[in-house]
C-alpha cells in the first residue's frame, strides 16, 4: 500500500509541474501589458521600467519560469496587482471561505447521492425511481447558479426563513483564527454566531450540490442494478437473505467503486465552480477572487488561484485512489 501511495504522490508530482509550465506559458502570451493595466496608461516610463523588473517580465521566458517557479516553491506568489497585496496573504484570507461552502457541498451530495442512489436502486421500476429519474433530469440540467437565484428569492425573499448575503451576520464579531468562519465561532465559544454562520453556508452548499447529488445517485443506482446480475446476488437471494440486506451488506461496496472517482472530480470541480454562486450570495471567496483577477491580467494571482486548484485536483485524486484501492484491492495489484 505504501509503495502505491508513493507512486501516486510521485505522480501527483509531475502533474503540478505540469500545470505549472502550460499556465505560465498561457498567461505570458495573452494579450495586454499587466504593468500598464496596474499603473495605468498615463504612468511614466520609468515607473514602467521599474515594475517590469521587480517583475522579471524583462528576462527571458526560461528565467523568467525559473523566478516564478522558484518562488512559488517558497511560498510567494508575488504581488496582487489589483488588491496591492502579497498573493499568498489574499488566498489565506479568500480560500477558506471556498472550502468551508465546498466541503458543506461535498457532504450534502456524497450522502446524499449514497441515500437515494440505494433507495432508487432497491424501489427501481416504481413510482419514486420514475420520481428520482425526474428530479435528477432537472437537478442535473438546472445551472447552480440559476439554482442559487431559485433558492435565494424563495427562502430568504418570499419565506425569510436563511440569510442570503455573506458569511455572518453583521451583529457578531468573530476573531479570525483559521478563516473557516463555523470553526471561528465554536474556537471563539459562541453558539449562536456559529449557527448563524451555517445557516448562511446552507443556500450556497445546496447550490452547487444539487447537480452532484443527482448525478451520482443514477450512477450509484444504475451500477447496483447491473451488479444485481452477477450470480452472487442470484444465490444469496436463493438463500432467502432479504434484499434489502443483500443490497446493503453485498452490493453497495462493490458498486460504489466506479461512483467515488466521479464523486472525486466533482468535488474539486466545486471549487472552480463556485464563482458564480459566489458572486450571487456576495461571498468572498477564492473563485470570485481568481475570476476578479483574470479579468484584470492580474497575472501573480491567476496562477496562484489556478496552481491551487490544479493541487486540489491532485490532492482529491489521490485520496480517491486510495479509497477505490481500498474498496477493490484489484486495482492495487494491477498496478504494480
Amino acid at each position: 500500500m505504501l509503495k502505491y501511495l508513493l507512486k501516486r504522490i510521485l505522480g501527483g508530482i509531475f502533474v503540478i509541474l505540469g500545470i505549472s509550465v502550460f499556465i505560465f506559458l498561457l498567461i505570458r502570451v495573452v494579450p495586454g501589458d499587466p504593468v500598464r493595466m496596474a499603473l495605468g496608461p498615463n504612468a511614466p516610463d520609468y515607473a514602467v521600467k521599474a515594475m517590469r523588473e521587480q517583475m522579471h517580465l524583462d528576462a527571458p521566458l526560461a528565467m523568467q519560469y525559473v523566478y516564478w517557479i522558484s518562488g512559488v516553491a517558497r511560498g510567494d506568489f508575488g504581488q496582487s496587482l489589483t488588491t496591492k497585496r502579497p498573493v499568498a496573504q489574499d488566498v489565506v484570507e479568500f480560500l477558506p471561505a471556498t472550502l468551508e461552502v465546498a466541503l458543506l457541498a461535498g457532504v450534502i451530495f456524497v450522502v446524499g447521492s449514497i441515500v437515494i442512489g440505494l433507495a432508487a436502486a432497491r424501489y427501481r421500476d416504481t413510482w419514486f425511481d420514475g420520481f428520482i429519474r425526474a428530479c435528477s433530469y432537472v437537478g442535473i440540467s438546472i445551472p447552480s447558479f440559476v439554482l442559487a437565484i431559485l433558492l435565494l428569492l424563495w427562502f430568504g425573499y418570499y419565506w425569510k426563513i436563511l440569510p442570503v448575503s455573506g458569511r455572518i451576520s453583521g451583529n457578531f464579531q468573530v476573531p479570525a483564527v483559521t478563516g473557516f468562519m463555523v470553526l471561528d465561532c465554536l474556537l471563539g465559544g459562541s453558539l449562536k454566531a456559529a449557527g448563524d454562520a451555517f445557516l448562511h453556508l446552507i443556500i450556497p452548499a445546496v447550490s452547487l450540490a444539487v447537480g452532484c447529488l443527482f448525478q451520482e445517485a443514477r450512477l450509484l443506482r444504475s451500477s447496483i442494478i447491473d451488479n444485481m446480475h452477477n450470480e452472487f446476488y442470484s444465490v444469496e437471494l436463493g438463500y432467502g437473505l432479504p434484499k434489502a440486506f443483500i443490497v446493503r451488506k453485498y452490493l453497495f461496496k462493490p458498486s460504489f467503486i466506479p461512483v467515488i472517482s466521479v464523486m472525486g472530480l466533482d468535488f474539486a470541480s466545486l471549487m472552480g465552480n463556485a464563482f458564480l454562486v459566489e458572486t450571487v450570495f456576495g461571498w468572498p471567496g477564492i473563485s470570485r477572487y481568481g475570476m476578479n483577477a483574470m479579468l484584470n491580467k492580474d497575472l501573480n494571482a491567476v496562477s496562484a488561484v489556478i496552481i491551487l486548484y490544479g493541487f486540489v485536483f491532485v490532492i482529491v485524486n489521490i485520496v480517491v485512489d486510495i479509497i477505490a484501492a481500498y474498496l477493490d484491492p484489484r486495482s492495487r495489484m494491477s498496478s504494480r
